[in-house]
């Protein structure tokens, strides 16, 4: 038997007696982030104790989404399930089986949480989805929902552009690629590569917020997730613990280009951390002929990965705004 064949998928839904949002909280996407599952159970056994109640609305809690990678303790189990999230009639990989049940139970709701972690120390931060527009790429017509629930989570650092800036790099890694006489590979060369679980979500009429909670292995992290979970019932008004305060003092970063790295040889200038500041001019990294990757305005780097496949991303830039 694969042992992709002896893992299965769990949910867990609650009803209030009232009309209210559904949302849904998911831990576990990537299988070395536990924070996210820790945070769940830790919610789910407060419904089951009576220590937290539910008024209206719904909540679902998939406290593991991929348990193939959760029972190895590493990022994916065949694949990255955070990418080419979609279902299909053809399921390859375990990935695949996941998406075509778990898309449909994403489409049964209004918003989503999704917690993660990151490998570096970095304070916890929100992924936005695009301002409201009924462009190709993203179509969306909840962000003021969407951010107002961010507002509200307990972090105070927003970041936006995802998609965007992933479909631009595409854009150019196809121009490259061509340019060199390599034929594209269909997957990184597809701009719906880069659409996860809260790309999806928005694509199908709902809103949807990553959380990254801070460092896989900080003791911390698990604490935030459940605080924005607590938070997020509560702001919905799903459960009835009094509301939350919004951020008090927020920053706010837009991803703006990404760099992939075109040769095994490329090579950090440093030990790169997401949200490092750049000032103009400074030297990122080094290309294997020694061309230097400099910064070319201020801003900030995030997402670095020194061990980034060749013709994937590298790095992201950001710009804070106003």
């Amino acid at each position: 038997m694969n042992n992709a064949t002896r893992h299965h998928f769990k949910s867990i839904a609650y009803a209030g007696l009232e009309a209210g949002p559904r949302l849904i909280v998911t831990g576990a996407v990537h299988g070395n982030e536990t924070c996210g599952t820790r945070a769940i159970l830790r919610v789910i056994e407060e419904i089951e104790a009576g220590a937290l109640a539910l008024r209206g609305g719904a909540v679902t809690f998939v406290p593991v989404t991929n348990p193939l990678a959760y029972a190895r303790g590493e990022r994916t189990g065949d694949r990255n399930l955070n990418r080419n999230f979609n279902p299909t009639d053809r399921p390859v990989d375990f990935e695949d089986h996941i998406a075509n049940w778990l898309c449909p139970l994403l489409a049964r709701h209004d918003a989503l949480l999704d917690l993660h972690s990151t490998r570096a120390q970095n304070p916890a931060f929100a992924m936005l989805g695009p301002e409201d527009n009924d462009g190709p790429l993203e179509p969306f017509a909840h962000f003021a929902q969407e951010r107002a629930l961010a507002m509200h989570l307990g972090v105070q650092r927003f970041v936006d552009g995802w998609l965007g800036t992933y479909a631009t790099g595409v854009a150019r890694r196809i121009e490259a690629l061509r340019a060199g006489g390599r034929e594209p590979n269909p997957l990184t060369t597809d701009p719906r590569y880069g659409v996860g679980t809260t790309e999806y979500m928005r694509a199908h009429g709902g809103w949807a917020l990553t959380l990254e909670c801070g460092q896989h292995d900080d003791p911390a992290a698990p604490e935030i997730g459940y605080r924005a979970i607590r938070n997020a019932l509560a702001f919905l008004g799903i459960s009835d613990a009094p509301p939350p305060a919004p951020a008090a003092a927020i920053e706010s970063l837009s991803l703006y280009e990404v760099i992939d790295r075109a040769h095994a040889g490329d090579t950090f200038s440093r030990a790169w951390s997401s949200f490092n500041r750049l000032a103009r001019g400074d030297l990122i990294g080094t290309r294997h002929d020694g061309t230097p990757v400099v910064a070319e305005r201020d801003g900030f780097i995030v997402f670095p990965n020194v061990d980034a496949e060749v013709g994937n991303e590298w790095f992201y830039l950001a710009r804070a705004n106003n």
